[in-house]
């Protein structure tokens, strides 16, 4: 069963089946995300290191809200140094935007 609903959620997303809608500018976002790439993925499916989350597919709301925590220094665990860095350059529109374009890539279900 359990082993369906995955089957099946990650063929929603592959077809684009979602009622998530993000904010931002996705485009503008592909733009940004190259400092996001080396850890996460191009795309947001990681492959380098498993223990990075993947971004591609999340909810934009939930990816707006990390990265804020992070930037505010709100999120102090795992590789919260590292990406408190990453982040601080970031505006709110550069955060909403990137949000919009991970939320929007296909997340790899393996």
């Amino acid at each position: 069963m359990k082993k369906a609903l995955i089957t099946t959620t990650c063929i929603s997303l592959a077809l684009g089946i979602s009622s998530v809608q993000a904010a931002g500018d996705a485009e503008k976002g592909k733009e940004k995300s190259g400092i996001c790439a080396a850890c996460h993925g191009a795309d947001g499916n990681t492959t380098t290191v498993p223990t990075y989350p993947k971004l591609a597919g999340q909810n934009p709301e939930y990816l707006v809200n990390a990265i804020k925590a992070y930037k505010n220094g709100e999120r102090t665990g795992g590789q919260a140094p590292m990406m408190m860095g990453m982040v601080a350059p970031l505006t709110d529109e550069d955060i909403e935007n990137l949000a919009a374009y991970f939320a929007a890539q296909v997340p790899a279900c393996k």
